[in-house]
């Protein structure tokens, strides 16, 4: 089975959310590896997580880490931006 790399964007509930606490919960997330994480300034002082993972291609595994990312306490939001194909 092929692995793919998933990147998702995660907005945080406000801009008093701490993110260094996010990024520790993100990182122990095991149902896929953690490639990176990066931070996206948005618009008066909220800024976006950008983490990615790569990950067995499942056809779920979108979906499953997606509803990890949610379950985050401190995160309003979570969305797949990009699904690339490894080789």
């Amino acid at each position: 089975m092929a692995e793919v790399l998933v990147t998702f964007k995660v907005m945080p509930e406000g801009v008093d959310t701490n993110l260094e606490e996010v990024s520790g919960e993100i990182k122990k997330i095991s149902i896929a590896k953690l490639n990176n994480i990066e931070k996206e300034p948005i618009a008066f002082g909220l800024v976006a997580l950008k983490p990615s993972f790569v990950a067995e291609d499942t056809g779920k595994i979108t979906d499953e880490i997606e509803a990890a990312l949610k379950g985050i306490e401190g995160v309003g939001g979570a969305e797949v931006t990009e699904v690339t194909r490894l080789l």
